[in-house]
């Protein structure tokens, strides 16, 4: 974690060291450790230090080369030295003796603008080459570190690790990105270049910009293959090489020369991030992991700490504890927004600022995390729809069965969500014989009246067109809509095209047919990037580094490659990661079917503790959410929520989308 910035003027003038001093002043929380800039004729380069590996304590950036030609900036933290060092050339500096920097500068002056291909880790940076008269930037494989620029043709280009430090500057407008807030409010974050400002971009993962006084060069550099499927001898083989490579992931990411810690929720992916990383640790002499972990007194139901403690039992361990049921989701929403740039946040967001909170006041600069174990394992949930799509339907209700009982969830949902859909599709495109198969073979296994599921299925798809056929009004009214949240404002919705974003946003999450390709949907999704730069600014807010080996290259390819059985297997979801743990994680905890639902928290910190924020907000606030938000819809939603009845989960959404999104408003508004 460090912060780094800098400028490019595209016509004759000179790059301004004041503007240079000026971003690198709103940074000052992301590098405590040291602050430098180089500014010279048309570029400057600037850089916030924090110190986390043992290298990092020799680093100095920006860095310059011995011609003086090649300028770089960078946060960076890169896996793969020993293979770099191999073919790098350092004549006889030893690898403990070079800073990861000093990797990326001579990975470009041998690759050139091909380096990041051969990078591993976490990073973004910028190199000025001064020969060229050009400037190259890139970002890692997933998107962990940030980069966000500003692009002005034939005046200037401008880059950051934080928005903030690019508005700090008065050439850059503040227009507000109205298509970015509509999205939200719609529940959709696909793209992954825009932000909530109309003239600050991201780079996307993995991806490269080249930029020259005559424009952009942007590129991507990697993807992930959708269609390769690896094959192994057994489930044994295939165990053991996901555990060689999550070893791996986690390894990699120990290297620091500060203690450090692990946020230990007890659920299966920051379980094994923790039980890995303290059997790694175990032969270091004098080095405990810290383990980071919320509990919950007064909200029972959401307390994990019998998991929690299964972990801790192995020993090697020095725990802290953050009681969570003591904070809302807006008790800490004036802090978090001097450091947090766009106002998009989930009801979650609380939990990792405080945590991170405690990190800090334990001394610990490093911090581990289970994100986003979920999608780059792959619950394989998908799997059932691929059995139904290939007429195995006594597979499929073998595998609903036990994922119900695994799950604990009627096996009843698990056929409506996964075999339903193609029996209403079959019976639609009049496919009889596959119909009939699969109506015989559930009612066998679960009892489900035939004749239910023959009307359901064979006719109503049959009668449905003729009914539209003869209202001809009502299917001409409804054409060519889409369906978005009654939440957003109709005349704003048409302003912003939003029923284009959401088809073009639907068509990308229906188009999977497969488990592989549903898994690749989800890595590929925009909101996983988001996330990581959210969570990335939350760890800066406390000059932490936090670290994520779920996000891990390698790791990712494996997991995609690997047949649909590897994920989804005997009901239980994941059974790739549960099978390569073996022994490393408790048996409660590799067997555990769910996680605790936090929404009881949530109501109660938002209800209880942040009651008074609550109504004040719905009370005299609301003139900001106006040109966006239906408020008619939104009262209404509050009023259930606040009455003591039951709410659905679309009122505490709708509730908490444009409660956050006015806060923020009214900070934007206010600078």
């Amino acid at each position: 974690m460090s912060g780094l910035v800098g400028i490019v003027s595209l016509n004759h003038h000179a790059a301004r060291s004041t503007d240079v001093a000026t971003m690198l002043d709103t940074l000052a929380h992301r590098g405590p450790n040291g602050v430098n800039s180089w500014v010279q004729g048309r570029a400057g380069l600037g850089h916030r230090m924090l110190w986390t590996t043992p290298e990092s304590l020799l680093e100095v950036l920006p860095l310059v080369d011995h011609a003086g030609e090649l300028v770089l900036t960078a946060d960076a933290r890169i896996d793969n030295r020993e293979a770099l060092f191999e073919e790098l050339e350092f004549g006889d500096r030893p690898l403990e003796k070079i800073p990861d920097s000093d990797f990326i500068l001579a990975a470009y002056q041998k690759w050139g603008t091909a380096c990041p291909e051969h990078l591993l880790g976490a990073f973004a940076f910028a190199i000025w080459d001064a020969s060229k008269h050009s400037l190259f930037c890139a970002r890692d494989h997933l998107g962990v570190k940030p980069f966000y620029y500003y692009h002005q043709p034939d005046q200037a280009f401008v880059f950051a690790s934080e928005i903030k430090a690019i508005l700090a500057l008065p050439q850059v407008p503040r227009h507000l990105n109205e298509g970015k807030l509509g999205e939200y409010l719609a529940l959709m974050m696909h793209d992954r270049t825009l932000t909530s400002y109309c003239d600050v971009l991201r780079l996307p993962p993995a991806h490269s910009l080249l930029v020259v006084p005559s424009g952009l060069k942007l590129w991507s550099y990697w993807s992930l293959d959708p269609d390769y499927e690896l094959k192994l001898d057994s489930d044994e083989a295939y165990a053991e090489a996901f555990r060689e490579l999550f070893t791996e992931a986690v390894r990699c990411r120990l290297r620091s020369a500060f203690p450090l810690g692990s946020h230990l929720s007890g659920g299966l992916d920051s379980s094994s991030v923790t039980c890995v990383a303290r059997q790694l640790m175990a032969n270091i002499p004098d080095t405990y992991l810290h383990t980071f972990s919320n509990i919950f007194d007064e909200v029972a139901e959401c307390d994990e700490r019998p998991y929690i403690n299964t972990v801790l039992d192995q020993g090697g361990l020095i725990p802290h504890y953050v009681h969570a049921d003591q904070f809302g989701p807006l008790s800490d929403t004036a802090e978090i927004w001097q450091y947090e740039d766009e106002g998009l946040l989930g009801p979650s967001h609380s939990y990792p600022w405080h945590l991170n909170r405690a990190t800090q006041q334990a001394g610990v600069r490093i911090v581990l995390d289970g994100l986003d174990g979920d999608t780059t394992v792959s619950h394989g949930f998908f799997r059932l729809t691929e059995l139904a799509r290939q007429r195995d339907w006594l597979t499929f209700c073998r595998e609903a069965d036990r994922l119900a009982k695994n799950f604990n969830c009627p096996p009843q949902l698990v056929l409506r969500r996964y075999g339903y859909p193609i029996l209403r599709e079959w019976g639609r495109t009049l496919k009889w014989a596959s119909l009939a198969q699969a109506i015989r073979v559930i009612y066998q296994q679960f009892g489900i009246s035939r004749k239910r599921m023959v009307i359901e299925f064979g006719l109503k798809p049959l009668i449905s067109p003729l009914t539209r056929l003869f209202r001809p009004n009502t299917a001409q009214a409804t054409l060519g809509k889409v369906a978005y949240p009654s939440l957003v404002k109709q005349s704003f919705a048409k302003r912003i095209n939003l029923d284009c974003r959401v088809q073009t946003g639907n068509q990308i999450a229906s188009a999977s047919s497969t488990v592989r390709e549903d898994h690749w949907q989800s890595l590929t999704h925009g909101i996983l990037p988001f996330v990581l730069e959210q969570l990335d600014r939350c760890a800066a807010a406390f000059s932490l580094e936090m670290r994520h080996p779920f996000m891990d290259k390698r790791l990712i390819e494996f997991c995609l490659a690997l047949p649909a059985e590897q994920k989804l297997n005997q009901g239980w979801s994941r059974m790739i990661l549960r099978r390569g743990l073996a022994g490393i994680l408790p048996e409660a905890v590799q067997w555990r079917g769910g996680k605790a639902d936090m929404t009881t928290n949530f109501l109660h910190g938002l209800l209880v503790r942040d009651r008074q924020k609550l109504d004040d907000v719905m009370l005299h606030h609301l003139e900001l959410l106006e040109p966006y938000v239906n408020l008619d819809i939104l009262k209404a939603a509050y009023r259930r929520l606040t009455s003591g009845r039951k709410a659905s989960k679309d009122d505490k959404l709708v509730v908490w989308r444009a409660v956050i999104l006015a806060l923020w408003l009214q900070r934007h508004s206010t600078n």
